[in-house]
């Protein structure tokens, strides 16, 4: 248990200090301007200086994030369901996800911005889109990665399609289901970030890609690595978050996050 510890904490920690020593070491070394590439001294100062600016840009794209990945999983797990209902049906609507999947939000968020009079809204609406395929896809594939023995044992039992979608496809697809979590959970943030970017929305409600680009402008670069560094930060957050809700929910019975020791 110790061992695992220190392989999952104290390695990447090591890796992430000696990155950042490097990194300040050779802005110092080359006297790199601070407008090109600013040290992380400099970045964790302007955390601090900029919280109030920064963190209300950040609350401002969480809620987008939060409320697309909302939907995106319930709208995909719904979807899911009624693709594991008939193989017609899957084939019939599963392309039009795969659509959505392959179509670059850049290309339609302009379009939703137009449509939908409230910013806030075609914001959540354009980061649901790029979020929703992983929850379809690895729900759709956990449903029907099912032991055939299984499925044929319940049948013998006279089970009915609801007792067997309870009681023996949902607890199997659970592992996918939250590993298109984790996936989502990313995407959901990347197209927060995006449509912002694409809606160039400012004012009180700006969000973080708003700093980015306001800040990129004006050349006042260590405000721009710092809104990057609170991306990324609450990127890894939402993962963690993620992994630890599929320890919660599988760790007690699937061997998928059972600890073993070698």
């Amino acid at each position: 248990m110790k061992r695992d510890w220190l392989g999952k904490v104290v390695a990447p920690a090591a890796v992430g200090v000696f990155v950042l020593a490097l990194w300040q070491w050779l802005v110092t070394a080359l006297e790199v301007p601070v407008y090109l590439v600013p040290s992380p001294l400099v970045v964790a100062q302007t955390l601090v200086d900029d919280r109030v600016l920064l963190l209300g840009s950040l609350w401002v794209t969480l809620k987008v994030t939060f409320a697309a990945f909302v939907i995106a999983v319930l709208g995909g797990t719904a979807m899911a369901f009624v693709f594991v209902q008939s193989r017609w049906v899957e084939r019939s609507l599963f392309p039009y996800a795969v659509l959505l999947q392959v179509t670059p939000i850049v290309a339609i968020a302009p379009l939703i911005i137009i449509w939908v009079d409230n910013a806030g809204v075609a914001l959540t609406l354009c980061a649901a889109i790029v979020a929703i395929f992983p929850v379809i896809s690895n729900t759709t594939l956990g449903l029907r990665s099912v032991s055939p023995g299984l499925v044929d044992l319940f049948r013998m039992n006279k089970a009915t399609r609801w007792q067997t979608l309870a009681r023996l496809r949902i607890p199997s697809a659970l592992p996918y289901f939250f590993g298109g979590l984790r996936i989502s959970s990313g995407l959901s943030l990347i197209g927060a970030v995006v449509a912002e970017f694409v809606a160039g929305t400012g004012g009180t409600g700006a969000g973080l890609a708003y700093q980015i680009l306001v800040s990129g402008f004006q050349l006042n670069v260590p405000r721009l690595f710092a809104a990057l560094f609170l991306i990324t930060l609450t990127g890894v957050v939402l993962f963690v978050l993620m992994v630890w809700l599929s320890r919660l929910a599988l760790g007690d019975w699937h061997e998928s996050e059972l600890m073993i020791e070698p």
